[in-house]
């Protein structure tokens, strides 16, 4: 067998490699990947990428930690291939003309795979993690990573008028959109106090950039078309609703999924999102088929399976089917690793929801679930997951021998979650959850006597009405309930967390109707003028994505 196997070579044994793994034969691509893996760089960053997929999808510890070996290894492999820079070691005396055409497209394409090994191992440490030393070497690491990117997007732009294009350049060139695409749009999304908490001088993100250079590597046939295509598929369809401010851009969505679906009708991971769309569009009867299929498209790689029981629990809390809602927390609770506090929570929180003949039939006794996220909870890079945190400060009403119960409980994760943007798009559930909300507002004012919990109740009540109003188009109406939040806002205890996310969803009506002055006040009275509360970095993404779309820099504001 020979030692040394040519690019093009590797390009395609990895194209080969990729068809597998998007046709669901995830050990198969792998074992092709395998033996060229200490001795082709191409093969190495693919190996040690899928194992970096699994590793994300499943958070266990012991794929993380192969996930990291894997690509420690590529990494060295890469660097065999780099070019030895006499004086300096540093990339910095790579870009010049005469040193350009001294680079061999092998060190060119050494360049940008050690570049892409870098910035998955830093990604993986930083969900590793609880040690923040680890956490800056992460820093380091991506800061490495985007010079390289930076050095080759210059390689690219000096060589761009060359004649000599061959396959193996747009190999290339698709590498470097990627990296560039990706780094933009992520560092675009940061809120200025995380970049500065971060500290990544010279570092910026251009989000228009990001997202123009993604979708030129997406529409290319480079073999990281389909990794340009991934992450423009889980911005429109994850960041841009659970950190952004939930307005997905669907068409664009689609039409990078369609050439997949035809290409691998049955790939899980084309299934999934395909079905993930549906449920954003508010086609959720469709999307539930569709996650079923993708249940039953593999049997190789549970982890995806555990991503549609997510999404189909969502699904049935949206239309208030509580029953198969809890079947699929229960699953997740039972099967995934991911964050069983958040799992346990969410089926005691379905389980409160459910009629007392129903609860009875499940054998579940809400009281001891509650009592047990405390004790789940985990700590990723020495801090602990926001929505972990929350759902442990929620559930201690029941840590007392009188517990004090909460107050649908469900839909308050709904919000968490940004699901409300969702389900907006369909009034007749929006309606139906607008009478489960009023249903218990009336038995709240009932009430003979108030826990002192009564308030919080009272304005988290308020928050999710608003929010249904809103998506109902009566906007004075949700403007009446948003500011009785804000109104009672020496009395509430406990859910500090109300009062800036309730400025904040106020702000972006005002956005709504136009009033753009009176928006970016509310909006920049949440940022600036709360701190140490509930998921407070989840609502500074949310409000830095809200400023951006009304083109307020955020350098202007503290």
């Amino acid at each position: 067998m020979a030692s040394k196997m040519d690019i093009k070579c590797a390009l395609e044994e990895c194209s080969m490699a990729l068809n597998l793994f998007l046709n669901n034969k995830f050990s198969e691509a792998l074992e092709i990947l395998r033996p060229w893996s200490k001795d082709s760089m191409y093969h190495a960053l693919g190996y040690s990428t899928i194992l970096v997929m699994q590793a994300a999808m499943t958070f266990e510890q012991q794929d993380i930690q192969m996930g990291i070996s894997a690509m420690k290894e590529a990494l060295q492999t890469c660097q065999r291939f780099r070019k030895r820079s006499t004086v300096v070691e540093s990339l910095s005396s790579l870009v010049s003309k005469q040193s350009v055409d001294q680079l061999s497209e092998e060190e060119m394409h050494a360049e940008i795979c050690y570049a892409e090994c870098l910035l998955q191992k830093a990604g993986l440490i930083f969900v590793q993690d609880e040690n923040m030393i680890n956490f800056i070497k992460g820093g380091l690491k991506i800061r490495t990573s985007y010079q390289i990117y930076k050095e080759c997007h210059q390689v690219l732009q000096m060589t761009q008028g060359n004649k000599s294009k061959n396959e193996t350049y747009y190999q290339f060139e698709g590498g470097v959109k990627l990296g560039i695409g990706a780094f933009n749009l992520m560092l675009s999304l940061l809120p200025g106090r995380i970049l500065r908490l971060l500290e990544f001088i010279g570092f910026s993100g251009n989000r228009e950039l990001g997202l123009s250079q993604l979708r030129e590597g997406a529409s290319g046939s480079s073999l990281r078309a389909i990794l340009c295509t991934f992450t423009l598929l889980v911005y429109h369809t994850y960041i841009s609703l659970i950190l952004g401010t939930g307005e997905a851009n669907f068409q664009e969505a689609d039409s990078l999924l369609e050439p997949y679906l035809q290409k691998f009708p049955n790939g899980s991971i084309i299934l999934f999102y395909a079905a993930r769309i549906d449920t954003l569009k508010g086609n959720l009867e469709k999307a539930q088929l569709r996650f079923q299929e993708c249940i039953t498209a593999q049997e190789q790689w549970k982890q995806i399976h555990h991503l549609c029981y997510w999404e189909l629990m969502w699904c049935y809390i949206f239309q208030q089917n509580w029953l198969q809602a809890y079947r699929y927390a229960d699953l997740l609770s039972k099967e995934s690793r991911w964050s069983k506090a958040i799992y346990v929570f969410q089926k005691a929180a379905i389980l409160c929801m459910l009629p007392e003949d129903d609860l009875k039939r499940t054998g579940e006794d809400i009281v001891s679930l509650f009592r047990q996220v405390e004790g789940l909870k985990q700590r990723i890079s020495g801090k602990s997951i926001p929505t972990e945190k929350f759902a442990v400060r929620k559930a201690r009403r029941y840590a007392s021998p009188q517990p004090v119960k909460l107050i649908l409980p469900a839909l308050e994760m709904m919000y968490v979650w940004n699901g409300f943007a969702i389900v907006g798009r369909r009034a007749d559930l929006t309606e139906n959850l607008l009478v489960t909300i009023e249903k218990e507002e009336a038995a709240l004012e009932n009430e003979t006597n108030h826990s002192e919990y009564y308030v919080d109740d009272v304005c988290m009540l308020q928050l999710l009405k608003g929010l249904c109003l809103k998506y109902l188009g009566r906007l004075m109406q949700a403007e009446l309930c948003f500011n009785k939040v804000i109104q009672s806002e020496k009395q509430i205890k406990y859910d500090s967390y109300l009062v800036p996310f309730t400025l904040y969803e106020l702000g972006l009506l005002y956005k709504q109707q136009d009033e753009r002055e009176k928006a970016i006040r509310y909006i920049e009275t949440a940022k600036n003028n709360y701190r140490e509360y509930s998921m407070e970095s989840r609502l500074h993404f949310r409000i830095h994505a809200a400023l951006d779309s009304m083109n307020v820099s955020s350098a202007s504001t503290p």
